[in-house]
C-alpha cells in the first residue's frame, strides 16, 4: 500500500525560546460565511498563561473595520468569550457583524497575575498584533475601534488616551507581543468604567460575599495597583483616564454609557471623564442610563445600549 508523503512542518514558531506570539492560522468558515479565527496567542511572557484572541470577519469582500472588545470583571476575572450578564453574547457579537464590523474579543492578564500597566500592555498588544496581521486577518489596519465594559472600560479609555505622545508613552505602551507599533484607535465605547482611581477611591466599596473556602474577595483596586491608592497615588494617577485627557491630547471620538444608579462605579466617573474629555477637544457623548446598576442591572433597554454602540462605532469606523 502506498502511503502519501507526510505534510510539511511548520518550523516558524518551532525555536527556543517560545516566540513572543503567533500567526494566525486558517480561519473556520461559517455556513453564514463567517470567517472565524479562535484562541490565537497574541503575546507570551515566561511564567504566564499565553493572552489570547478571538477575531470574527463578516462575510463579504474586506477588508473591515475592527472592534477590539475588552472584557470586564473588576480587572480579577473575565473572560474574553462572555459579556456580562445582561447583555446576551448573541446580540453583541450578532450587531457588530452585522453593521460591517469585524470583532476582535481579548483576554488579558488579571490583576493578581500582574497589576497596572500589565492590563493596558496587554490591551496595546493585541491592537498591535491586529495592525501587524491585518492583511492574514481581513481587517482595514486603519479603522481600529475599541470597546469595554467595567474593568474593560476603563482599559479602553485608556487605549484611547493613551498615545505615542503621552508623557512616559514607553512604560504604559509596553513591548508584548509585537513590540513595536501604531496603538492609536479612532473611536472609544466605554460602559461604565473607571475614570480616575483617586476621586473613586472615595466611594464606599459594596460588600462582596465570601469566594468558597470563606476567603474575602480582594479588594479590585488594591489588587490592581498592588496595594492601596493612599499608598500609591502616583500609580492611582497613571491608571486613570482622566489623567492623559489634557488641552492639546487629540483624544478619539468616546462614547460613554453609564448607569445612574450604579453602586459600584458610580455614574460621576463617567461624567469626570466627559468634561475632561471635552476640556481636551474631543467628541464626546455621554448616555445615562436612568435607574440602571451597573452592568445596566435594571435596564429594559439592552437592545438599544448594544444599537447605539455599535451604530457610534460604525460611524466613525466609516462600515
Amino acid at each position: 500500500m502506498t502511503q502519501s508523503p507526510p505534510a510539511a512542518i511548520d518550523t516558524a514558531d518551532m525555536t527556543w525560546p517560545p516566540p513572543p506570539f503567533r500567526t494566525p492560522v486558517s480561519a473556520v468558515v461559517d455556513a453564514d460565511g463567517v470567517r472565524r479565527f479562535e484562541g490565537i496567542t497574541y503575546a507570551t511572557s515566561p511564567g504566564y498563561r499565553p493572552r489570547l484572541l478571538d477575531v470574527q470577519v463578516p462575510a463579504g469582500e474586506g477588508p473591515f473595520p475592527a472592534v477590539v472588545w475588552i472584557h470586564g470583571g473588576g480587572w480579577l476575572d473575565g473572560d474574553r468569550r462572555y459579556p456580562p450578564p445582561t447583555v446576551p453574547v448573541e446580540l453583541l457579537h450578532g450587531s457588530v457583524l452585522g453593521a460591517g464590523l469585524a470583532l476582535v474579543s481579548i483576554d488579558y492578564r488579571h490583576s493578581l497575575e500582574a497589576p497596572f500597566p500589565a492590563q493596558l500592555h496587554d490591551v496595546k498588544a493585541a491592537i498591535r498584533y491586529v495592525r501587524q496581521f491585518a492583511s492574514e486577518l481581513g481587517v482595514d489596519p486603519d479603522r481600529i475601534g475599541v470597546w469595554g465594559e467595567s474593568a474593560g472600560g476603563h482599559l479602553a479609555a485608556l487605549a484611547g488616551v493613551v498615545g505615542a505622545a503621552t508623557p512616559d508613552a514607553g512604560a504604559l505602551e509596553g513591548t508584548h507581543g509585537v513590540g513595536a507599533g501604531d496603538t492609536a484607535v479612532r473611536a472609544v465605547v466605554d460602559w461604565y468604567g473607571v475614570s480616575d482611581l483617586v476621586t473613586l477611591s472615595e466611594h464606599p466599596m459594596p460588600a462582596f460575599p465570601p469566594l468558597p473556602g470563606g476567603v474575602d474577595f480582594p479588594d479590585p483596586y488594591e489588587a490592581l495597583l498592588g496595594a492601596s491608592v493612599a499608598a500609591r497615588p502616583e500609580l492611582a494617577r497613571a491608571a486613570s483616564p482622566v489623567t492623559y485627557a489634557v488641552e492639546g491630547s487629540d483624544p478619539p471620538p468616546f462614547l460613554l454609557i453609564h448607569g445612574t444608579l450604579d453602586g459600584l462605579v458610580p455614574y460621576s466617573q463617567s461624567e469626570e471623564l466627559a468634561a475632561a474629555l471635552a476640556k481636551a477637544g474631543g467628541e464626546v457623548v455621554l448616555t445615562p442610563v436612568e435607574g440602571a446598576d451597573h452592568i445596566f442591572l435594571g435596564s429594559p433597554d439592552i437592545g438599544r445600549i448594544v444599537a447605539d454602540s455599535v451604530a457610534f462605532l460604525a460611524r466613525h469606523l466609516g462600515a
